[in-house]
């Protein structure tokens, strides 16, 4: 499991999002991990000791000034003996206490104590998370190494809609097996392109490459997790962004070229998405409306810029430069013929007849270079970004 011999204390601070707490600590056992709990004044208003403990099967600490507590584990041990400490959630309060040194209750005095890697995750209501006051206090506690997780966007319990969202508990995990996996790419820089693009046909139509961005999202988390600092260029899909992941939305060919030359310098880029190869000659303003009978319509296209292959040749050319080609036919040729005419370093080509790999959780990919062909077995996406990644090691270390 990703996070064996890992002994996270996990400090629950007042609000609504601390009954996620119980999600947080099952989660995390389950990554292999130890989880000590310390419970606020204000978290205990939410979620009882007694569900903290029996989840954790640890004790949950609670009084600074109880002598059982200081007896088994006083706030000294508590913050050095962690490998993390996760304040999840964190309210405004005690945000503001630890930015400003305050130690008046268990989990502050031992958050002042710490000296390892400490790990905030807000929770709170859009316009407290807004207040300058907020923002000076998260401010001060990045500037001194502490890690922001979150928060996210999206529909609050006080009816509200906006950023101060408590990320999910599964999010946090997965940023948790990130923080403590190797990172041979950190230092790097990373593009990952995704998902299809929508060439406008009228207000109301699009052409598309069919695409759900799957394989995409899960090299960008893969690279991110090895260290890199990854920009991942979507097209439309229906997915969330990936935790990490600094995430640009696009919708044409055009766009995508922009944002990813815009994200330049880089040392790696991925091409995953499906762009479309053309685009109407002209997009009409209003809605084309259906010929009467049975009349045809006809439509002009022209050439869509190819961004790998202008990626490719630019002058500040990322150092590997990787591209995928959905190929239904003469799969392996094809794509070696695109390694030499968009200068690209490899080519992973995949059979797409019949509508295969779109929309599936796995892939078959072959990797193809200008001089080898490397077919992989059929694996699940996250499998290929990480078989992927680790070819990136090799070439870059």
């Amino acid at each position: 499991m990703a996070l064996n011999g890992k002994r996270i204390l996990l400090i629950v601070s007042g609000g609504i999002a601390a009954y996620k707490a119980a999600v947080l600590v099952r989660r995390l056992k389950e990554a292999g991990a130890s989880v000590v709990p310390v419970l606020t004044r204000g978290g205990a208003q939410f979620i009882t000791p007694l569900t903290l403990s029996a989840l954790a099967e640890n004790p949950v600490y609670e009084d600074l000034f109880s002598l059982k507590d200081e007896a088994e584990m006083g706030h000294i041990r508590l913050a050095r003996e962690a490998d993390l400490i996760l304040v999840a959630p964190i309210s405004a309060d005690l945000l503001g206490k630890m930015a400003n040194g305050l130690a008046d209750d268990l989990a502050s005095t031992t958050l002042l104590a710490a000296d390892g890697p400490v790990v905030i995750a807000p929770s709170m209501n859009p316009v407290m998370w807004a207040n300058p006051a907020t923002q000076a206090n998260v401010a001060t506690l990045m500037q001194r190494g502490v890690h922001v997780w979150g928060p996210a966007d999206g529909d609050m319990a006080c009816g509200e809609i906006g950023t101060g969202r408590f990320e999910e508990p599964e999010d946090l995990v997965a940023r948790a097996i990130a923080f403590f996996a190797p990172k041979p790419l950190a230092g790097k820089t990373a593009v990952v392109t995704s998902g299809p693009t929508h060439e406008p046909i009228d207000p109301v139509r699009v052409m598309a490459n069919r695409s759900s961005g799957q394989q995409g999202q899960a090299i960008a988390r893969a690279l991110s997790a090895a260290g890199a600092e990854v920009t991942l260029i979507s097209g439309p899909v229906n997915l969330p962004e990936p935790v990490g992941v600094r995430t640009v939305h696009v919708e044409t060919a055009e766009e995508m070229l922009a944002a990813a030359d815009a994200a330049l310098p880089a040392d790696i880029a991925i091409f995953a998405a499906a762009v479309a190869d053309w685009k109407p000659k002209t997009t009409a303003s209003e809605k084309l409306k259906k010929p009467s009978g049975d009349a045809e319509i006809s439509m002009s296209f022209v050439k869509n810029p190819d961004i790998l292959a202008t990626i490719a040749k630019a002058p500040n050319r990322p150092r590997l430069v990787i591209g995928f080609a959905a190929e239904t036919e003469n799969v392996v040729a094809n794509a070696r013929a695109k390694v030499t005419q968009k200068n690209a370093d490899w080519i992973l080509a995949n059979d797409v007849s019949g509508g295969a790999v779109f929309g599936e959780d796995s892939n078959t990919v072959t990797l193809v270079s200008a001089s080898s062909t490397d077919p992989w077995p059929k694996l699940s996406k996250d499998q290929v970004a990480a078989r992927l990644v680790e070819r990136i090691v090799e070439a870059l270390t």
